[in-house]
């Protein structure tokens, strides 16, 4: 008998993010649109909270006295934010899964239809929900259909369509980031036409009304100052589109990751130990004490 100690118990209800926080939990690592929306109403209120002193200073100027779009850039980056956030602690709780054996310590144990029962009866021990859990719903389903299996190679590929299936709904989750990465810098190029045809309406007042060349020339003044301030709604845009697509890079890789060892895992795991013993060893086996 092992003397290992047992390995804790994987709590999904408990230990999801947004289970603790009462909302239903999404598929795996996707993120609930109304919770990632309240973290970024909380993010984008705190960042201008901590403008406050700087409302004089060029930087408040540039989030307060631009109209409203550096609003929505604000917001739709703390909802960008929001997501990645949850995605990354969803993706965290997911990797425990790979600490747990599910299998004997026996080197010379083989995975059949008479040893699946044990394997499934492992899996829904170490977690109250294995569905809730990429790689244990994945093993529970192939493990499910070993009894009406024949061949091994049916098992490896009913465990490659799973994986197919997980990485497709893995790429449906960044969809709605994808969607802010694309608004963001747009939002920001229409606050610059916005600001430019203010500009460009100014420009020509001051044509109609300057009577002399010192007048013009006070009142280019403002206009062209104006023309600068337009470009900086096209700036925060970008500076937040760029930080974000970074955040998207790192937190898309580590779960790309995760996926592959979870490949590995099945294979090592599951794929390796299959053998599917004969119907008379079945019975044989069956009726040993």
């Amino acid at each position: 008998m092992s003397n290992e100690a047992p390995r804790p118990v994987l709590h999904w209800e408990t230990d999801d993010i947004e289970r603790k926080l009462g909302f239903p939990g999404a598929k795996y690592t996707g993120a609930t649109p109304l919770l990632t929306l309240g973290i970024g109403l909380i993010l984008a209120v705190g960042f201008y909270a901590a403008l406050l002193p700087f409302t004089e200073h060029h930087i408040g100027k540039m989030f307060f006295e631009r109209g409203p779009v550096p609003y929505v850039i604000v917001l739709f980056s703390g909802w960008s934010l929001g997501i990645l956030f949850v995605k990354w602690r969803k993706i965290k709780l997911q990797r425990r899964a790979l600490d747990h054996s599910i299998l004997p310590e026996e080197p010379d144990f083989v995975l059949s239809p008479l040893t699946a029962d044990d394997i499934l009866k492992r899996v829904r021990e170490i977690s109250d929900n294995p569905k809730r859990f990429l790689l244990l719903n994945r093993i529970e389903g192939a493990l499910s259909s070993l009894k009406n299996i024949g061949r091994v190679s049916d098992i490896d590929d009913i465990l490659r369509s799973q994986s197919d299936n997980d990485e497709s709904y893995m790429e449906s989750t960044y969809t709605g980031l994808r969607g802010f990465i694309w608004a963001i810098p747009v939002l920001g190029f229409i606050g610059t036409v916005l600001g430019l045809s203010e500009a460009i309406g100014g420009f020509g007042k001051v044509l109609s009304q300057a009577n002399e060349i010192a007048e013009l020339r006070d009142s280019l003044k403002g206009v062209t100052g104006g023309l600068s301030v337009a470009f900086e709604t096209t700036l925060i845009g970008l500076v937040a589109a760029v930080s974000i697509q970074l955040l998207l890079t790192a937190v898309k890789t580590n779960e790309e990751q995760f996926l592959d060892e979870c490949n590995e895992y099945c294979h090592r795991h599951i794929v390796s130990k299959l053998r599917v013993v004969p119907v008379d060893e079945d019975h044989q086996i069956e009726g040993a004490p």
